[in-house]
């Protein structure tokens, strides 16, 4: 006589899949019986007008109106520190591979950053040069650069 193909371990894995599948279903189905009428209006939240996150919708009385262009994203603008002050100084470093430098200006011995996108003339290290002042993202730099 011939035994059964089926050996004890796979007997055993099968029936461990077929609770696995029925313990699905049953957690499926009490999540269903569990769950409140609305689905996803309970996951609503609503921000007050103080900031605070609240699951009841704001007063429309206490609607503040805001202007769009008063409020300022990204990197500050730059703008000139004095209307058409025009510097003297010295170029003490100036890398052209790179681009960038730095100039001391002669009256109050302060080094400014200069790239070469703020260049009107070619400039050396040692030229004596004018210059503007605009505030960048890390300070002050040198633009409308010229030669003397």
């Amino acid at each position: 006589m011939a035994s059964s193909q089926e050996t004890y371990n796979k007997r055993d894995q099968e029936k461990k899949r077929l609770k696995k599948r029925l313990d699905k279903q049953q957690k499926l189905a009490d999540r269903k019986a569990n769950s409140q009428s609305g689905g996803q209006k309970n996951m609503i939240a609503y921000v007050d007008e103080n900031g605070q996150i609240t699951d009841t919708p704001p007063n429309p009385a206490n609607r503040k109106k805001i202007d769009a262009g008063s409020i300022e994203i990204a990197v500050q603008k730059r703008e000139l520190v004095e209307a058409n002050s025009i510097r003297k100084g010295r170029v003490e470093f100036f890398n052209t591979s790179k681009g960038f430098g730095f100039i001391k200006e002669l009256e109050t011995e302060e080094k400014y950053f200069v790239h070469v996108n703020g260049l009107i003339d070619e400039i050396r290290e040692n030229d004596m040069v004018t210059f503007e002042l605009e505030r960048g993202v890390k300070g002050m730099n040198a633009v409308r650069v010229k030669k003397v």
